[in-house]
């Protein structure tokens, strides 16, 4: 679908989607003979979700000239996710991943073939187009600066772009390890752009590996020093944590998770969760409701295969939302 003649994205995020298979049966992926074909990525889970509920999102990225790629901009276009900024790469090829099908809720084991892919080979150019004066927000996570030193650029560039109009940001950071070419160029890669960023959300160890300390408290003081709004922790089962100053008021409080009957796939929870907090804020919620929101669009992750699956539309989040009011 053209959108050139429409209106720029309100929210804009970045980063590489790939083409996953996933398992249809249990046991080692050398055993498995059947495979459904899904997207996959925590840029664009967070995307899809925000689309959902009725944000125009718009997703820079480059695919590659093949089947994988138009599967992946047709997938997104489909979800009413505005692709202008999503290139085509002639020269090298979509990503993939293949996820085995886990049991009673562990997180699943996925093998990765994304090594020179199109959107490792992201640059500042890319961005060249895109009209930051319409954002009202972006989200960015860890995973692009981590795909090749151009992507990097990348990232720092397009965030600096969105705090010069005035956009929020916000910065989940998602650590690949094995991206990397060193620990230490990670964490300091890392805590320099959510030190650029008003609401980072760091899983609890993610935080731990990054700042150095071990409580929900020390490492949301970390970053709310280097310049963040607020800081949000991801605590697993046991909920998440919020700490930080927003609407001029200062708080701090943990919400518990949300029971669920049964776990199914632990992938794309964070990114659920992400969600549900940016959402909320963006619609003017109190930092309550915007925790206990990721809360639940993460529990709601949790109870399907996929990635994204789960991710509500508005009328289902309504109706959810008043059925567990804020406590």
């Amino acid at each position: 679908m053209a959108t050139s003649h429409f209106p720029g994205p309100e929210i804009l995020t970045f980063g590489e989607a790939m083409a996953m298979f996933v398992a249809d049966t249990s046991g080692e992926l050398a055993e498995v003979e059947c495979f459904h074909r899904r997207i996959a990525g925590a840029d664009t889970n967070v995307a899809i979700g925000l689309a959902r509920l009725g944000f125009r999102v718009g997703w820079l990225s480059r695919v590659g000239e093949d089947g994988f790629g138009t599967f992946i901009r047709h997938t997104l276009e489909a979800e009413g996710i505005d692709c202008r900024h999503l290139y085509t790469d002639p020269e090298h090829p979509t990503g993939l991943v293949f996820k085995e099908r886990a049991l009673g809720g562990a997180d699943p084991n996925v093998t990765y073939f994304r090594q020179g892919s199109a959107a490792s080979h992201l640059t500042t150019g890319d961005a060249k187009d895109v009209d930051f004066t319409a954002l009202r927000h972006l989200h960015a996570t860890g995973i692009p600066p981590a795909l090749s030193p151009s992507a990097r650029e990348l990232s720092l560039h397009v965030v600096e772009q969105a705090r010069a109009v005035g956009a929020s940001v916000s910065f989940d950071p998602n650590l690949r390890p094995s991206l990397w070419s060193s620990e230490a160029d990670m964490r300091t890669t890392l805590n320099a752009l959510a030190a650029r960023a008003d609401w980072v959300l760091p899983g609890l160890a993610e935080g731990r590996f990054l700042t150095g300390h071990d409580s929900p408290e020390a490492i949301a003081d970390f970053y709310l020093e280097r310049g963040s709004q607020a800081v949000i922790i991801k605590l697993g089962r046991e909920g998440s944590y919020f700490r930080g100053c927003l609407g001029g008021q200062q708080e701090s409080f943990t919400l518990p998770g949300v029971t669920v009957d049964a776990v199914i796939d632990t992938v794309g929870a964070g990114d659920a969760f992400a969600v549900g907090v940016i959402s909320a804020l963006l619609d003017g919620r109190p930092p309550r409701e915007a925790v206990r929101r990721g809360n639940l669009i993460g529990s709601l992750a949790v109870q399907v295969v996929g990635d994204m699956e789960g991710l509500p539309s508005r009328e289902s989040l309504a109706t959810l939302e008043n059925e567990r009011p804020v406590r």
